[in-house]
């Protein structure tokens, strides 16, 4: 199934609830995370990172529903230990999506772009799915820009641009993406 049903990014405004439920999650999770192995230890830092995560995945999640497709997810639960997963984080008529997100502000240092974990601790499984689906978003001030989804194997890997990272993650730059010129 082909999961890309639009090809010009989507403007999309999100509830209160959605930003409740996700400063929620974030506040909740960041005591069963670990991610020294990222060199990642600043709590206010890493509950930000989940919020903002979850604010991604519940726009993707309205562009889809606006489509009308079935949607499942986001997922709000509360994982410890090995009971953590690496599941999909929306299923889209039961198709897995990986949603990635990355603030306006993070965007403008660093450059649009979106992380995945590849370490020798921990890698991301969707990086050995060629034909895993992704799709990225950036939040900005009031709203969320949800990107057309990907294939894997559409897209081009680079190293990050901070030297701390580099052997951590995996990069995909906004200027990389394919069709870019007709999505911008």
């Amino acid at each position: 199934m082909n999961l890309r049903i639009f090809h010009q990014a989507q403007e999309v405004t999100l509830p209160a609830e959605a930003y409740e439920r996700a400063a929620v999650f974030a506040y909740a999770v960041v005591g069963t995370v670990n991610y020294k192995d990222s060199n990642q230890t600043n709590k206010q830092r890493i509950t930000e990172d989940h919020r903002v995560s979850k604010l991604g995945e519940e726009a993707v999640r309205k562009v889809f529903l606006s489509h009308s497709f079935q949607v499942k997810g986001p997922d709000y639960e509360i994982y410890k230990g090995k009971q953590k997963s690496w599941e999909s984080d929306l299923f889209i008529d039961d198709i897995g999506l990986a949603v990635k997100t990355q603030t306006r502000i993070s965007a403008n240092r660093y450059g649009l772009s979106w992380t995945f974990q590849c370490s020798p601790q921990r890698k991301d499984p969707i990086l050995n799915e060629p034909l895993a689906w992704v799709c990225f978003t950036v939040l900005e001030k009031a709203t969320v820009k949800v990107f057309p989804p990907f294939q894997i194997q559409e897209l081009t890997f680079r190293n990050p641009k901070l030297a701390h990272l580099i052997g951590k993650k995996q990069v995909i730059y906004a200027e990389d993406l394919p069709l870019l010129d007709r999505i911008g």
